[in-house]
């Protein structure tokens, strides 16, 4: 599998348009950004290693699809992809998590990724091994000296026939039930516990790797059903099957040339470029830590070292305080593309209601419809939907589409609780209905502060 998917940036906006309404300028902006990283894959000559990727800053407010937008984005490129928040992390010598943690963390990302697609190429012999080891467990075989005589020749074929009948059994996955004793991988370690200081959570998890590999490993029996038993030997068959040397060089790699971080709300760590001391220190240390690894620089972690210049970041704010000009001017040459992303407003609620592949209308008709309830939403009841969404957002905090979450929460919450009720088969949602569920909270600004 290719690490980047040769996806052209017209596929990828047609892409990110099933989850995301509007914004293109934004879409434009990372489907080219993804396409240039495949471009500098296929470049021959050593010019190669000098094509680093632009980063992108994602400038608006919150609930305008900032964070969706990388995440569908990574999704598409089959990239490692790792979203952090800017306000985590603090200056080297204060509390906080370190910033270089960024990196471990995606390269964790990778491995998990690649040995997940690894088992899955694995996993049809992984069974077929995992249902010998149950017929073992459920039919020992004979290790006894070689047979000397017809009645143990007998006793053996009835065996060989008993063993070929469970596996038709165990095929057909009519021992599901059976309780049988396997011996399982013990996982705790109670003769050793690293402690590190606040901050340093990563060297404890690092020097718990180092020496949690050198001690044995122990087993231990435990009493399950077959069903049970058999994912604990397929995940265990599969770990044999695999090449754990050639998953974590992949890996590495993986995250080297198409690795994502999402650093979200990075105005937080930007002063308003009115004062130089106080917190505003802090934060602009925050911003010259995570220079080296924007710029290019080696990540120890414990797979090995990665080199951080093509790893692509994207940054995201509201900056309703600061603007990306307050950035410190090394941080801001890193993030040479700046867009801003539209506010929405009640047309393109009505859209997101019903437009994306993930649209809540969607959601909520496949939740309601597992209780054996068909729900209905009329056009004039979407409208009205999107309306009180639109008149929440607009007399309190602008929270964009994720206003559209507390009000149709709110709206289907008598629905929700009552199910099932075999008296109740249709729901209709009309505008009608939508005004008397919601209209008395948003006219109440203190009690629609509360609720919605």
């Amino acid at each position: 599998m290719n690490e980047i998917k040769d996806l052209t940036p017209k596929e990828v906006v047609k892409e990110l348009d099933k989850y995301i309404i509007g914004q293109d300028d934004a879409k434009r902006s990372v489907a080219i950004a993804l396409r240039n990283r495949w471009r500098r894959q296929q470049v021959k000559d050593s010019i190669k290693d000098e094509i680093i990727p632009n980063n992108i800053i994602l400038i608006g407010s919150t609930g305008v699809g900032k964070t969706e937008i990388a995440r569908r984005l990574a999704n598409l490129a089959h990239a490692p992809f790792l979203k952090v928040e800017a306000s985590k992390f603090t200056e080297v010598g204060y509390v906080g998590r370190d910033v270089e943690s960024i990196i471990r963390d995606l390269t964790d990302i990778a491995v998990n990724m690649l040995k997940k697609e690894k088992t899955g190429e694995v996993r049809e012999e992984a069974i077929k091994l995992a249902n010998e080891r149950l017929l073992d467990f459920l039919i020992p075989s004979n290790n006894s000296k070689p047979l000397t005589d017809e009645v143990n020749e007998e006793k053996e074929n009835r065996r060989r026939k008993t063993r070929e009948h469970f596996r038709m059994l165990l095929e057909r996955e009519e021992l599901e039930e059976r309780t049988i004793e396997v011996e399982v991988p013990d996982n705790t370690t109670p003769f050793m516990q690293i402690f590190s200081p606040m901050g340093m959570e990563e060297m404890g998890m690092n020097i718990q790797d180092i020496f949690g590999g050198m001690a044995p490993k122990r087993r231990k029996l435990r009493r399950t059903s077959v069903s049970e038993a058999r994912k604990i030997l397929i995940e265990e068959e599969a770990q044999k099957l695999i090449d754990m040397d050639k998953i974590i060089q992949e890996a590495l790699k993986r995250v080297m040339d198409s690795g994502i971080v999402f650093i979200d709300e990075i105005d937080k760590i930007v002063g308003t470029g009115g004062s130089e001391s106080g917190p505003d220190v802090s934060r602009e240390g925050v911003q010259r830590d995570l220079l080296p690894i924007i710029e290019g620089s080696g990540v120890v972690t414990k797979y090995g070292v990665v080199d951080t210049t093509h790893i692509l970041f994207i940054a995201a704010g509201a900056f309703h305080v600061s603007k990306p000009s307050d950035m410190i001017p090394e941080l801001q040459g890193r993030f040479p593309i700046r867009v801003e992303l539209d506010s929405l407003y009640e047309e393109d609620f009505i859209r997101i209601l019903v437009e994306p592949e993930n649209a809540l209308i969607k959601q909520y008709t496949a939740l309601i419809k597992t209780e054996g309830v068909t729900i209905t939403f009329q056009k004039s009841g979407i409208n009205e939907i999107a309306r009180i969404a639109a008149v929440v957002n607009s007399k309190m905090e602008n929270i964009g589409a994720r206003r559209l979450h507390t009000v149709m929460s709110k709206l289907l919450e008598d629905i929700l609780f009552d199910l099932p009720d075999k008296k109740i088969k249709n729901v209709n949602i009309t505008k009608k209905l939508v005004s008397e569920s919601l209209s008395e909270i948003v006219e109440d600004e203190d009690l629609s502060r509360y609720i919605l």
